[in-house]
């Protein structure tokens, strides 16, 4: 079993279209969305979810008994989380990070560290197989955890089902969520759009996914948006022996297929979709 996860420096770069119409490519494979703090590769897919599970983050502060409102905890809180008022203390569950300060310096022991819900996770079916994906909380913590979760319930199914491959999509940037979706896989793809922000933040996933030893394969998209700098992205490739595996040009019916919730490969007017299936194939054939 193979796995691949396709990522972007930037949000908006193409990076769920380029991972649906994957999925809609691919034969006996497990569907995962990484982006547990902004979601939607579920528009695409329309599952049919089959199981719900909550998600436990982790622990945050509580008053459990009776403050004496000495203050001391307020101080220590470095992340502010803390606030004095004129009975006892208030937490901003947003602004804890469960570090256990507060609890080990309570004179009274009337603070504690519990445990609660931060989100959900789901398995789910679709037209193209089993779907694995989780909605994070607003404002929650620990998206790598959760992404991990979801990873590991799908590897379990891939199993036991004797799937042959994960297509993960991963979440855009370099945060905790993407750095748990590169753990482990096989492949990895970068989409990157020829602009300024866009190679400054290609270049910042480009040095995570070469820490975690793989070699990434680059797909250009909207290649004639600028070809100045399409041009340095290529001799950025060049200079590092990275593989470019396709360049997708500017489609003005990417944006009717989404909005019809169709996929571009399908569409045999989409010149944008003819690339990704050439692309496709070039990952399937690295075996």
């Amino acid at each position: 079993m193979k796995q691949l996860t396709i990522i972007s420096g930037k949000g908006g770069t193409g990076k769920t279209t380029l991972a649906s119409n994957f999925i809609r490519l691919a034969k006996n494979h497990i569907a995962v969305d990484a982006d547990v703090d902004a979601a939607n590769l579920y528009i695409l897919l329309k599952p049919t979810i089959l199981k719900t599970e909550e998600f436990i983050g982790g622990p945050i502060a509580y008053l459990q008994g009776e403050c004496i409102n000495c203050g001391r905890c307020e101080e220590l809180c470095r992340f502010d989380a803390i606030s004095d008022s004129l009975t006892d203390i208030k937490f901003d569950s947003l602004k804890c990070e469960g570090c256990g300060v507060c609890e080990y310096v309570c004179p009274v022991d009337a603070i504690s560290l519990k445990a609660g819900k931060q989100g959900e996770y789901y398995i789910s079916d679709t037209q193209f197989g089993k779907f694995v994906h989780a909605r994070l909380d607003p404002g929650a913590e620990n998206s790598g955890k959760l992404v991990t979760i979801v990873r590991n319930l799908a590897e379990d199914i891939a199993y036991k089902g004797n799937n042959d491959l994960i297509i993960i999509d991963g979440a855009p940037g370099i945060g905790c969520s993407v750095i748990a979706s590169l753990n482990g896989v096989d492949y990895v793809v970068i989409i990157i759009e020829p602009t300024l922000s866009g190679i400054s933040d290609f270049k910042k996933i480009y040095d995570v996914v070469k820490f975690f030893g793989i070699e990434p394969l680059i797909v250009i998209n909207k290649k004639d948006l600028n070809e100045e700098n399409r041009q340095d992205i290529i001799k950025f490739c060049s200079s590092n022996s990275t593989q470019i595996i396709g360049e997708i040009p500017y489609d003005e019916r990417i944006p009717l297929n989404l909005a019809n919730n169709t996929f571009a490969v399908d569409d045999e007017a989409s010149t944008a979709g003819k690339e990704i299936k050439n692309i496709w194939e070039k990952i399937m054939s690295l075996g």
